[in-house]
């Protein structure tokens, strides 16, 4: 019986192992086009430049300090962070698609490579390209009178990043599900992003907005997440705002991991 415990034990620490190489080797393989190409991590940022640049002065001179907190920066920043964490990682399955129509994804699938690994992977490379976006976007700002707080900037990037992961999870899971039909995969993103997005909060504030549209907000897992960005990036460590952000970016990861690795395992069906 000890002989027996002991060999599942070895099982158990090798597949480990074996799921931690392939998560790397995969994430490598991924990096790969982005460190030969890095402006294409520039080019993305130009949406929510666009936005900094154009909607922020709006809000500033039709809110002034009506935004909470009162400083239109603090609280439009963050709000861009999160804005580039759900634009960039909700398109991922793109990439997921074009693969299963040149049969590079097939190809992936009989390698020795774990099937969890192959989804993680992906998207923990999310996680580097939104990092390397988020502090360039936080650095722009600087100039223009963005009061940075070290510790809330880095604990808000990592929230981020497991936002991140998340989101990316459940895009590869929708790229799978329509691969038969991949223009629906446009379809349900863009269906689902924009209100998403708007019942965050992120754009504007919803305090003044008509009940109907404050509890979908209330059940909304972004708006948990903005709030505590917000928190975060005023150095507001101790903010409720972040307990509850962290509890919602955490059940996004976990329900992305649960839904795409699933969705991996089943994909070549």
């Amino acid at each position: 019986m000890t002989t027996q415990t002991q060999l599942s034990a070895y099982d158990l620490v090798a597949e480990r192992r074996s799921f931690v190489s392939d998560t790397g080797i995969v994430l490598m393989r991924e990096l790969r086009p982005m460190l030969h190409d890095p402006f294409s991590v520039l080019f993305s940022l130009v949406q929510p430049i666009f936005f900094l640049a154009l909607f922020g002065p709006l809000l500033s001179g039709n809110l002034g300090g009506g935004v909470p907190g009162g400083d239109v920066w603090q609280w439009f920043v963050p709000a861009i962070l999160v804005m580039t964490s759900l634009f960039g990682s909700s398109v991922v399955g793109s990439n997921l698609l074009y693969e299963m129509q040149t049969g590079a994804h097939e190809r992936m699938l009989v390698t020795p490579l774990s099937r969890s690994a192959q989804l993680v992977g992906r998207a923990l490379k999310e996680i580097v390209t939104l990092l390397a976006q988020a502090a360039l976007i936080v650095l722009v700002m600087l100039p223009f009178g963005f009061t940075l707080y070290p510790v809330g900037a880095v604990l808000g990037l990592a929230l981020l990043g497991v936002l991140g992961v998340g989101l990316g999870s459940l895009s590869y899971a929708l790229a799978i599900a329509v691969r038969k039909q991949d223009w629906m995969f446009w379809v349900v993103q863009q269906t689902v992003l924009f209100p998403v997005m708007i019942l965050s909060g992120m754009l504007l504030p919803l305090d003044g907005g008509p009940g109907w549209m404050r509890a979908l907000s209330s059940v909304n897992p972004l708006t948990y997440v903005v709030e505590a960005e917000r928190a975060l990036f005023a150095g507001d460590l101790a903010s409720a705002d972040v307990l509850w952000g962290a509890v919602a970016a955490a059940l996004t990861a976990l329900v992305g991991l649960t839904v795409g690795i699933r969705a991996m395992k089943g994909s070549a069906g």
